[in-house]
């Protein structure tokens, strides 16, 4: 499965900054170990749904430490069988615009 998600603290910083916080989720996601990648928007992740699950619930769970309010927005792809798909999705649609 592939979960794209976005965690932010529903209140930033004394600059208003929420950047601290989100790195901190992302940290959470990288050493996880599992495929992922974090774009303007998003952090995707992929792996099996108890896996990706416990890796976001540790990410809201730091972000959770600097704010008693928490967002989250999650988008889940499941498809049982197929692996390699967070690179795999993008390869198709650009070798279809190649066409």
């Amino acid at each position: 499965m592939i979960v794209a998600f976005s965690i932010s603290p529903m209140a930033g910083d004394e600059t208003g900054s929420v950047t601290e916080a989100v790195a901190a989720a992302v940290r959470v996601v990288r050493e996880s170990g599992l495929p992922n990648e974090t774009n303007a928007m998003f952090t995707n992740i992929e792996g099996e749904w108890d896996e990706v699950m416990a890796v976001v619930k540790r990410a809201v769970d730091v972000v959770a430490e600097v704010s008693p309010r928490v967002g989250l927005v999650l988008k889940a792809d499941i498809r049982p069988g197929h692996t390699g798909q967070l690179t795999a999705k993008v390869e198709r649609i650009e070798a279809a615009l190649e066409k």
